[in-house]
């Protein structure tokens, strides 16, 4: 009886004799790199972003921030004009709650009868 499993057969220097030679290697020559043609570049259409805008109960505030609206229907390079725009406004809106404010009216001055004890 023979301990050997029925397989393949493989002969003295490790090769199946059913199989293909081993081939010699041979590196793979390099080949000159051409880059891809360039692809046209068209730009993404212009598109809301979604971005909610919440009344603040400043009307000068809340138009600036409704002009931000205007952004959305423009190209990228558009954009600027739009934010400098509203930039500023902002600005004008902040200096104006700096500032102080103009002294009361006068009124009517107490008569010369009242008299005050206390």
């Amino acid at each position: 009886m023979s301990d050997s499993l029925p397989g393949p057969q493989i002969d003295e220097q490790g090769i199946h004799p059913e199989s293909t030679a081993p081939q010699a290697y041979e590196p793979a020559v390099p080949q000159a790199y051409e880059p891809a043609a360039p692809q046209p570049y068209e730009p993404a259409a212009p598109a809301p972003l979604g971005v909610q805008r919440v009344p603040t109960g400043n009307a000068g505030v809340d138009a600036q921030l409704e002009r931000l609206a205007d952004a959305d229907h423009l190209p990228a390079d558009g954009h600027l004009e739009v934010y400098e725009d509203v930039h500023r406004g902002l600005r004008d809106a902040l200096t104006a709650l700096d500032a102080r404010p103009a002294p009361a009216p006068a009124g009517p001055s107490p008569s010369p009868s009242y008299n005050h004890r206390s």
